[in-house]
């Protein structure tokens, strides 16, 4: 009687030791998974942002190159960086202002958010440009 119980322990626990691993595939994948997930969605929040810093970058400068021009004024150099926002749309509730201009130079700052994957997250971006203002200048 005992050779049979301890038999049928033995076999009890070799069942029990192959079903051991049974599963953890399934868990493992799952894990790894929600890993990957995230890393995919944070590389492409972080291009996300890099491209609207870099849209706000272009607007003001553009508005800089703009407004710096003999005849033209701090207003033409908003409207242009607005233009070109509206064009590329990556930075969202943009403002344009040309805080810090003066008679002999112009200043374009930007700023807005960008567009995020994950509810609640707001990334903002400020971007500026400054140049002097073309001008004539007599000859000494």
């Amino acid at each position: 009687m005992k050779d049979q119980d301890s038999s049928r322990w033995g076999r009890l626990r070799a069942r029990l030791q192959q079903r051991g691993d049974r599963g953890s595939g399934s868990v493992e994948l799952a894990v790894l998974a929600t890993i990957v997930l995230v890393l995919a969605f944070a590389a492409i929040q972080t291009g996300m942002y890099f491209h609207a810093r870099s849209v706000a970058r272009s607007a003001a400068v553009q508005g800089v190159e703009a407004g710096r021009q003999i005849g033209s004024g701090p207003g033409d150099g908003i409207a242009q960086a607005q233009e070109l926002l509206a064009k590329y749309g990556s930075v969202r509730g943009a403002t344009v202002s040309s805080e810090g201009s003066g008679a002999e130079q112009i200043r374009i700052t930007v700023r807005g958010t960008v567009a995020t994957l994950v509810p609640g997250l707001e990334l903002s971006v400020v971007q500026h440009a400054e140049a002097p203002v073309e001008r004539w200048v007599a000859a000494p």
